[in-house]
């Protein structure tokens, strides 16, 4: 007896449905496939900038512009250059330094080393510069304060309380009145005709000068109404006197670097002293030369 089995149907397995969740890049339309509900607009607005920010750049870009077109452009060039307060500070100097500034843009115009410039001027004190546009610059100068008159035997030169010659007058030009009234002292070394604007004198010699150009000739003994401080190679320092008339030699001072102020005006006491003492036993009218420069041992020479 033979026995036929039935063949059984084959199963087939089943793959689980996939849910497509909105956004994702799944599903039947691949990775391509639109977005449901996003135009290409939307999608795009989110890559491009937006028309605030363009303006924005587009300004910044005029602005780098217009101030580059300042900056090198004509219309804020340096086109006018002024100063004020000049007596005695040279004109030269004053252009030299100053008209060399125009052209240059106001904005960048250097006024510190302006100033510093006109500072080291000799008869400067102190200076102000102002830039001002579109292209202004004014300079007011304040010059030094006349102290002495240091004549040689080729000017008149002001010089300051610090010692600095800071201007010259020509021997033949007439004297201002508040010229007249400042200490004077003649100097008649070699040496002084090369004395020029800027040089200084040093601070011993001057402080000699101007302490003999005070000297009250009561403190001397003396009748005199005025008396002249000279100073040349051969005696250094001298006092003159014309009404009656003598000349003093005192020697020179500030020339020994070991001597102090307060030796050298000890030194200047024993000789105003001696000097007292000699107009006290002569008659001062007899006398016309007298050698003080050893306080201890001083030689005259009587007039006639």
């Amino acid at each position: 007896m033979e026995l036929k089995l039935k063949p059984q149907p084959k199963r087939v397995a089943r793959r689980p449905k996939r849910t497509v969740r909105p956004g994702s890049r799944g599903g039947a339309r691949g990775r391509g496939a639109r977005r449901p509900g996003v135009s290409v607009r939307q999608r795009m607005a989110g890559r491009l900038p937006s028309l605030r920010r363009v303006l924005a750049g587009l300004g910044a870009v005029a602005c780098t512009a217009a101030l580059a077109a300042l900056l090198t452009g004509p219309w804020l060039r340096v086109t006018e250059v002024t100063w004020a307060g000049q007596q005695f500070t040279s004109t030269r100097d004053l252009e030299r330094l100053l008209l060399g500034q125009r052209g240059v843009n106001v904005l960048v115009l250097d006024t510190v080393a302006l100033r510093e410039g006109l500072a080291r001027l000799p008869a400067v004190a102190e200076a102000s510069v102002t830039a001002s546009l579109p292209g202004r610059v004014e300079v007011a100068i304040v010059e030094r304060q006349a102290a002495f008159v240091w004549e040689t035997g080729s000017a008149r030169l002001l010089g300051a309380a610090d010692g600095t010659l800071f201007a010259a007058l020509r021997r033949d030009d007439p004297v201002h009145a508040e010229m007249e009234l400042l200490p004077h002292i003649v100097d008649r070394r070699d040496t002084a005709r090369l004395m020029t604007i800027g040089d200084r004198i040093p601070q011993a010699q001057l402080r000699t000068a101007l302490h003999l150009v005070e000297l009250d000739p009561v403190a001397l003994g003396s009748t005199a109404s005025e008396l002249a401080v000279r100073l040349d190679d051969e005696f250094g320092f001298g006092l003159v006197s014309t009404e009656p008339g003598w000349e003093l030699t005192l020697g020179a001072y500030g020339m020994d670097p070991a001597e102090t102020a307060a030796q050298a005006a000890g030194r200047l006491e024993r000789q105003i002293t001696a000097v007292r003492t000699l107009f006290a036993s002569r008659e001062e009218a007899e006398i016309g030369w007298v050698d003080v420069r050893n306080p201890g041992k001083v030689y005259f020479r009587a007039k006639g």
